[in-house]
């Protein structure tokens, strides 16, 4: 007889049991999707401040003055003379003509014309000295050659970006896109390697999020 009470204790302890459980998994799922959730939106983020951060000199420039027909054919003439290899000026920090060849290779960049944007944002890294558009245009650099399937020179241009510019705000990123470059070579342990430095060094950035995910995506 007490067994017969015992099995039936334990019978209606399942039956009490087993929704708890599946609730439980229910949750645990929930969580996970939510987390997948909120990184996919930190991605799209980042997507978002790279094309803001692209129009942005742009919006100023247009803010503080209005080209005119001869300012416009001037900026056609210059394009036409950065796509010259053979031609260049040495030594010229002429701020107009700097602000010109960067806008250009922006323009390039916004209308997916990476031959164009390449070349311009070469001739800006090779013809002038900024603070801040010259560690950007190494990244433009960077992201093109690695748009084009060019890893070696991808990896060139974010260790420029990397040595030369330690504190620049792309430096985080330049660092997640070589770990991308490792991935494409099929080098996983050093694609590995990579994402979780970034994700050592610079926990509070967005390309952390980003390797975090990458990560959880190669387990």
């Amino acid at each position: 007889m007490n067994c017969k009470i015992c099995l039936f204790k334990y019978f209606y302890f399942c039956l009490f049991l087993i929704p708890i459980l599946n609730a439980n998994e229910n949750e645990e799922a929930k969580t996970d999707i939510l987390f997948l959730k909120i990184q996919e939106l930190e991605s799209e983020i980042a997507d978002l401040r790279n094309k803001i951060e692209s129009q942005n000199y742009l919006i100023e420039k247009l803010i503080k003055e209005s080209m005119n027909t001869d300012e416009k054919e001037n900026l056609s003439n210059l394009e036409d003379l950065t796509l010259n290899a053979e031609i260049r000026f040495e030594g010229v920090e002429d701020l107009e003509s700097k602000d010109q060849v960067y806008s250009a290779a922006i323009n390039a960049l916004e209308n997916q014309s990476f031959e164009e944007a390449l070349n311009l944002f070469k001739y800006f890294v090779e013809s002038f000295n900024d603070e801040e558009k010259t560690p950007l245009s190494y990244f433009w650099l960077g992201e093109i050659c690695l748009i084009n399937n060019n890893l070696e020179k991808s990896n060139d241009y974010f260790m420029n970006l990397i040595s030369s510019y330690p504190n620049h705000y792309r430096v985080p990123l330049a660092h997640k896109k070589i770990g991308d470059i490792f991935l494409r070579s099929n080098e996983i342990e050093n694609a590995k390697d990579k994402y979780n430095f970034v994700v050592r060094e610079y926990p509070n950035n967005t390309a952390s999020s980003l390797a975090l995910q990458l990560l959880k995506n190669m387990e």
